[in-house]
């Protein structure tokens, strides 16, 4: 086997709770950690590289700070595949969702997503029935009726991953 072969993707689980689990932070956080080290424990195709949690009542990933982590992360190469449970965990509304989609692919070798919700199921990196390619289409054709809005949504975001460097 050549060493490309055995090379593991680097996975991170993403969770967005509401904030009235703050009160229960430590444990959330907890159940989360373990729950994806549980998953990928002994993976022979995965490597779990980060658990990034988000306890807020803010919807917008701008303004949620292991979001643009996570983000920062995945620009940098760090993570190549991003895991939560459901794709409402990745953003709270269609356009969002669309416009981190269009981010996550232009990102170097593009930045694959898995959820696990069966009625929504998002798996781009085994991309049954080329899932990456109608995404991509879906999500271009969003943003042609109005790129000069995902521009500014793509300048906020990368400007609130930037702030969250130089903390």
């Amino acid at each position: 086997m050549n060493e490309q072969s055995n090379r593991k993707i680097k996975v991170a689980g993403y969770v967005k709770l509401a904030k009235l689990w703050e009160r229960s932070k430590d444990k959330a956080i907890a159940y989360h950690t373990e729950y994806y080290n549980n998953k990928y424990d002994g993976s022979p195709q995965f490597q779990l590289v980060g658990v990034y949690i988000d306890i807020t009542g803010k919807k917008e990933i701008r303004q949620r700070s292991e979001m643009l982590h996570l983000l920062r992360d995945c620009s940098l190469g760090q993570v190549e595949c991003i895991d939560a449970q459901t794709s409402g965990y990745l953003a709270a509304n269609a356009k969002e969702f669309n416009y981190l989609i269009r981010m996550l692919f232009d990102m170097g070798s593009g930045v694959n997503i898995m959820t696990e919700n069966n009625s929504f199921k998002i798996d781009t990196l085994r991309n049954v029935d080329n899932q990456r390619e109608a995404l991509s289409q879906m999500v271009n054709e969003l943003i042609a009726l109005a790129p000069e809005e995902y521009s500014r949504w793509h300048s906020r975001v990368v400007n609130g991953m930037n702030s969250i460097v130089s903390e």
